[in-house]
């Protein structure tokens, strides 16, 4: 049966693979996704309803995650590796990035102390953006870590425990959420970043449409209370706060999708457990644009078949899918997938397979509603030399031609068919396309149901701890 099903997989997937080749074909030149950024004036990225719109035209796109940018660009003498990764990146036509604008605390830290910043690291970040301007490639910036990895919301509650004075306790981590202090260190945080001004380009960072979203966390998780409602009231102040600061980009929370009290019955297309979030209402918050997903079945169900494995990723799209255009009527983005090479039985073979998989159901999604699955961001992209930061998840497109190809059909399959809604009334056409009936699915194939409870990992640099 697991044959059966993997032959049948392989078969499609070869199907789908002459389909986006005639679409590049018809679209044209490899190198259109760069020209068109480059070439016409940028515009920011707005949405509207259940789709991305850019200059007045559907946005799809596909992109990646590199997290390590800013760290790495701190560092004058190690900026060509920036540079490598958007070149390399620009080639096969991604054209967002998803990484961090934090560090708080320990090695190379932007944050020194609440309030005290490193100039050095700053101006970092600055070239990166300036060097995603240069390649077209728009950026989504995270605010902190939920995990201690540069610091994150263990080092907030470090420096609230460290500030002194009566009546200040903090219990543990999660009080981040909620602790006013901590909250008051946050928003400073969140105010020096947006207000920066690019030392490189001249241009404030909440003026620069390279900047396509800000991300108020990557991965919340609340221990303290599992419903989401913590979360929630901290995604409804904090999503306000930042949009006092700054109307003109998007924001979103960063989180990787678990379901919450809002519907019962979805929990159990979580993987077995909860982790403080509510895909639902935090998302219904009027101040975030749009919702993302991470997925990581390799890791939530490590026991588990890679068939079992694969209908769960299935599963878990679709079903995130349908609520964000029935209930949430907001776009949404794959934001974190991948396959570890520290997987038992890995190969190249297996994680082209995986991804194709991935990459065919962002596509089948999108054309079904003209975008309401705007696209996806494969964890994660490295430049050579990069060994320190290995997760097992890294790619470097410059030696892994097989899975740069898979990447650049994908890039301009989702260009071409945004392309396929353009036209004078292609927002409206995009409003009315594809109609899905009530009760269709497209997956006959459920995952299993996994109960034992799961750590996750932190996929950062030399970390690889696990985190529940």
């Amino acid at each position: 049966m697991a044959a059966s099903c993997f032959s049948a997989r392989r078969a499609f997937i070869n199907f789908y693979d002459h389909y986006l080749l005639l679409l590049v074909i018809i679209i044209g030149s490899s190198n259109m996704v760069l020209c068109d950024n480059i070439n016409k004036k940028l515009g920011f990225v707005r949405t509207r309803g259940p789709h991305f719109i850019l200059n007045g035209s559907p946005f799809l796109f596909n992109g990646f995650n590199s997290y390590w940018l800013m760290h790495v660009a701190s560092d004058p003498s190690e900026r060509y590796k920036v540079s490598e990764v958007f070149r390399e990146a620009s080639a096969v036509g991604l054209t967002v990035c998803r990484t961090w604008a934090f560090s708080d605390g320990g090695d190379r830290p932007l944050q020194i102390s609440p309030g005290i910043y490193d100039e050095r690291v700053f101006q970092g970040l600055d070239f990166v953006i300036s060097e995603a301007r240069k390649y077209g490639i728009r950026l989504i910036l995270s605010f902190v870590n939920n995990y201690d990895d540069f610091g994150g919301k263990k080092q907030y509650a470090a420096w609230g425990r460290n500030a002194g004075g009566s009546g200040i306790q903090i219990n543990n981590d999660d009080d981040f959420y909620t602790h006013p202090l901590l909250k008051d260190y946050y928003k400073n945080h969140i105010r020096r970043v947006v207000t920066r001004l690019n030392t490189i380009t001249k241009i404030a960072y909440r003026d620069d449409p390279i900047i396509m979203a800000w991300e108020l966390m990557n991965e919340p998780r609340c221990q303290a209370d599992y419903s989401g409602k913590t979360v929630n009231c901290w995604v409804q102040e904090m999503a306000s706060f930042v949009k006092s600061l700054d109307r003109k980009h998007l924001v979103e929370i960063g989180m990787e999708g678990f379901y919450g009290d809002t519907m019962p019955a979805r929990k159990q297309t979580n993987p077995g457990y909860q982790v403080g979030t509510d895909f639902i209402s935090n998302n219904l918050v009027p101040q975030v644009d749009f919702a993302t997903i991470h997925a990581y079945p390799d890791i939530w169900l490590s026991g588990n078949s890679e068939n079992e494995q694969m209908g769960f990723m299935e599963k878990w799209m679709w079903t995130h899918f349908d609520d964000s255009r029935r209930i949430l009527k907001k776009p949404l983005i794959m934001a974190e997938f991948g396959k570890s090479s520290k997987d038992p039985g890995f190969s190249l073979n297996e994680r082209d397979l995986y991804m194709g998989n991935v990459y065919r159901d962002t596509y089948r999604f999108a054309r079904l509603t003209g975008g309401t699955m705007s696209g996806s961001l494969v964890w994660q992209i490295m430049a050579r030399g990069m060994d320190s930061y290995d997760d097992g998840y890294q790619i470097v497109l410059s030696q892994s031609p097989s899975t740069a190809g898979i990447i650049s059909r994908q890039s301009h399959a989702m260009t071409a068919l945004s392309h396929l809604f353009n036209g004078p009334h292609s927002v409206d056409r995009v409003d009315g396309a594809y109609k899905i009936a009530p009760g269709h699915h497209l997956h006959s194939r459920h995952a299993k149901k996994h109960n034992a409870r799961h750590t996750h990992p932190s996929r950062r640099m030399k970390n690889n701890q696990l985190h529940s």
